[in-house]
């Protein structure tokens, strides 16, 4: 063991890869007791996760530098090296790579964060988690309509901000503007209709206008926009069928489907108290008169 002990001293490589070694290992468990401390002791879910991760990146920096200092007088000899693994392992890490480039772009751009609704290409859901690879998302949509969770997890690589639009449902403007089909039957009070529709819309969604109002004032502010109307609008169509109202308004992007059955629910609600005034149309269809068909038969004994 004196000799082991001897060998390493007199051996500066072999002593410093050794402390080296030993200097990332108490690294390692002090990033891991601090992310654990903040487990326990920071109550916030948004605030953690960022804390972990900003404990986590801490943690390579003090590595990455540490191993540099202890190890500077020796670089020049892996300089050649270094060179040509670090061109193979660029080649073959090239998306990984790219994902710690889209990670540092989402760091700095603020393209999303956690907890917004995006649109990735065709994946649709909220951000549950984003490290230095990969972005977690809970998916929705799909098999499941009206904005809701279908319950599959999809990690996505970060690169994937360089090669595809990034759609985000809640980043300045927290609303959308949706909008719901009422088909009501010729001969209707088409008046009283629009005066249920209209009342409908206001009782659901009156109290997003304000909000909308003062969220739409600061995007005007920050981008070349139009000054657009977050008011509700009620506009009439007609076709061979039917006339069709169709209502315009802001919602809370978390909330399209349940506001749109609030908003059903008090219209077929109002039209059956309205003694035939109003109606929900069907489809209906015409059909032509046939031209008259003459037969003739002839008669096989003449």
């Amino acid at each position: 063991m004196d000799d082991l002990l001897l060998w390493i001293n007199s051996n500066d490589l072999i002593s410093k890869i050794l402390t080296t070694i030993l200097g990332l290992i108490v690294i390692f468990f002090l990033v891991r007791l601090a992310r654990r401390l903040i487990t326990r002791y920071i109550d916030d879910d948004n605030s953690r996760i960022i804390l972990r991760k900003v404990a986590s990146a801490v943690g390579s920096i003090v590595a990455i530098f540490f191993s540099l200092g202890v190890m500077s007088a020796h670089l020049a000899e892996f300089t050649v090296a270094l060179g040509v693994v670090g061109a193979g392992v660029a080649f073959a890490l090239q998306e990984v790579i790219g994902s710690i480039a889209g990670w540092i772009a989402l760091s700095i751009q603020h393209f999303y964060k956690i907890g917004d609704r995006v649109q990735l290409g065709g994946i649709k859901g909220d951000v549950i988690d984003i490290t230095i690879l990969r972005t977690t998302v809970m998916e929705i949509g799909e098999w499941v309509d009206g904005d809701l969770y279908n319950g599959r997890i999809v990690r996505i690589a970060n690169s994937f901000v360089f090669k595809e639009p990034v759609f985000n449902y809640s980043a300045d403007f927290p609303f959308l503007w949706d909008e719901i089909h009422i088909p009501v039957k010729y001969g209707s009070d088409y008046a009283f209709a629009r005066q249920i529709i209209e009342q409908a819309i206001f009782e659901v969604t009156g109290d997003y206008v304000p909000q909308a109002e003062k969220t739409w004032s600061k995007m005007l502010r920050k981008y070349l926009i139009e000054n657009a109307s977050v008011q509700p609008m009620i506009t009439l169509t007609a076709n061979d069928n039917w006339m069709e109202f169709t209502g315009r308004y802001v919602v809370d992007y978390k909330m399209r489907r349940s506001t749109q059955d609030a908003i059903f629910s008090r219209i077929v609600a109002q039209f059956e108290k309205s003694d035939d005034k109003v109606g929900l149309a069907s489809a209906t269809f015409h059909l032509v008169e046939t031209p008259e068909i003459k037969i003739q038969v002839q008669d096989k004994n003449h």
